[in-house]
């Protein structure tokens, strides 16, 4: 199983809280970081160190999405502070949704998981299930 994983986080949050909070996230859905094909998040953190370190690190692609491709997916967790501040109700749950080329919120592994990290800054990782590549010779009609 691959996954994609959408990452949101307070301004200049440390890489070590992120990654506490994806392992945390990746603990509770019973799944490992080598299952981890893409990470992806806000156009708007898009200068984030911890992200870049940390995909950099681990060799996953870094998705980037505007906000409004971001507020058009539905998402079981909207939240109106991210709304005010970022433009969109969801970053990390809307993230992964699209990084995974999901259907629907059906393909979330672990919803919103925050962590707030020793310096009080928060770390928020959702994880999606990436459906596998369809055979293009398969007849069975799924």
């Amino acid at each position: 199983m691959r996954l994609a994983i959408g990452l949101g986080c307070d301004c200049g949050t440390p890489e070590a809280t992120v990654e506490a909070c994806l392992r945390e996230a990746l603990a509770q859905a019973g799944a490992q970081i080598a299952q981890v094909a893409v990470a992806a998040s806000i156009e708007a953190k898009r200068d984030e160190a911890a992200f870049l370190s940390l995909a950099a690190r681990h060799g996953w692609p870094l998705r980037w999405y505007a906000a409004a491709q971001l507020a058009a997916v539905p998402v079981p967790n909207p939240s109106d502070t991210v709304l005010r501040y970022m433009g969109t109700p969801s970053v990390s749950e809307a993230a992964a949704l699209l990084a995974a080329g999901a259907a629907d919120a059906s393909a979330l592994l672990v919803e919103k998981h925050r962590l707030r990290g020793p310096d009080g800054r928060n770390a928020t990782v959702s994880i999606a299930r990436i459906p596998p590549v369809a055979q293009g010779t398969s007849d069975s009609g799924g």
